[in-house]
């Protein structure tokens, strides 16, 4: 893995407030550090906002087969090409269980909303 301790990546997304209008913010956590390693924005809440994010933590560490990659399950992290992406770089998927909102709550202390 790229800095030699990550085990775990979690990933969230949430809605923000502009003048402009309501943009979008998928980011992915190094559940070790603590560490935003991947991000993105945009107008929309699909599937290519959440695989922008991945891609970015991916060349900010490179990390190893067998990661554990946690999200909730909204359909931009459940997606056939975003499963895809996880098992084309070796993530190992881990998705919140159906109903209990703290299961993600590491990234959720990032965007509470």
């Amino acid at each position: 893995m790229g800095d030699g301790c990550a085990i775990a990546d979690g990933g969230d997304s949430t809605y923000l407030p502009t003048r402009e209008g309501w943009l979008s913010l998928a980011v992915l956590l190094d559940a070790h550090s603590r560490r935003v390693v991947g991000w993105a924005m945009a107008g929309h809440l699909r599937t290519q906002l959440a695989l922008d994010a991945l891609a970015m933590a991916r060349r900010a560490r490179r990390p190893g087969a067998g990661l554990v990659h946690h999200t909730d399950r909204g359909s931009h992290y459940t997606a056939a090409a975003y499963q895809e992406a996880l098992a084309a770089r070796g993530l190992v998927c881990s998705l919140r269980r159906a109903g209990d909102g703290l299961d993600n709550c590491a990234c959720r202390l990032v965007h509470p909303a």
